[in-house]
């Protein structure tokens, strides 16, 4: 089955120069200590493929994996969830990947020299989360300006934080952040355990811990459209099945997995 990992290191070569014996010496370790319940054998035709994904499609991303496993006997999919930039850094340095999935656009553009024509597979829209039953009665964005608040964003390096920056900005609304976080998934994190009363998320992180957070919806007059651009990486050793996954994110199957986790279409 799928499973994820913590992001891998940086390389300190600008390509993968030792090949097979590298990427065999990487990837091995990521199967035994991932998350799953498979047994970290690779299929039957020896493909594993390593995706490195933005962290708000950590939930999506298992279930798609395993529907993808199922359906493609002998392929098996480890995930790298981190923020966008943390993920480009690492293709940029040459860490073994053979697909790369950020939360936007201009994430993929910085590696597009190591990269393949990226398609994109989802859409998504930030919401306000907060304490399970909104205690503090937090309505709308000017709200986050109240400095009683404890306010977390994600960094303004990160996808969701910039359009975080950019919605604030949009409506002149001037936020200090009790911290700012290096991913979207962290974010949620402050405001589940109760460290923060309030953060800016994606519609689908806040559906995924909807049984500990509550969602304020920020009108789309105001919100910011977030673009999940797929493609695979050009020294990939499995381009074709690279390739095969990267197609089947866009498909029906690959699409209705999406969509039922709150993801919007491309």
């Amino acid at each position: 089955m799928s499973r994820s990992r913590r992001p891998l290191p940086l390389a300190p070569a600008r390509r993968r120069a030792a090949g097979a014996v590298l990427t065999g010496a990487l990837l091995l370790p990521l199967a035994a200590c991932g998350e799953g319940s498979g047994d970290g054998a690779a299929g039957p035709d020896g493909t594993r493929l390593t995706v490195l994904a933005a962290a708000s499609l950590t939930d999506v991303f298992k279930t798609a994996g395993a529907a993808y496993e199922k359906a493609h006997p002998g392929t098996e999919l480890t995930f790298s969830f981190a923020g966008s930039q943390e993920l480009v850094a690492q293709v940029s340095q040459g860490s073994p990947a053979d697909v790369l999935v950020t939360a936007d656009t201009k994430s993929m553009d910085r590696v597009k020299a190591d990269t393949g024509t990226p398609t994109v597979i989802a859409r998504n829209r930030l919401v306000i989360a907060t304490g399970e039953g909104n205690p503090l009665k937090v309505d709308d964005l000017k709200d986050l300006a109240d400095t009683r608040l404890k306010v977390v964003l994600a960094a303004p390096e990160v996808p969701a934080g910039k359009y975080s920056k950019q919605i604030l900005d949009q409506q002149g609304i001037a936020v200090k952040p009790v911290s700012q976080e290096p991913n979207v998934r962290a974010v949620l994190s402050k405001v589940e355990l109760g460290e923060a009363d309030a953060g800016l998320v994606y519609r689908t992180d806040a559906e995924s811990a909807k049984d500990k957070v509550d969602a304020v919806e920020i009108p789309d007059g105001q919100n910011a459209i977030a673009r999940y651009p797929a493609a695979t990486v050009k020294d990939s050793e499995n381009a074709g099945a690279a390739a095969a996954f990267v197609a089947w994110l866009s498909s029906p199957e690959g699409q209705e997995i999406l969509q039922d986790a709150g993801f919007q279409k491309p």
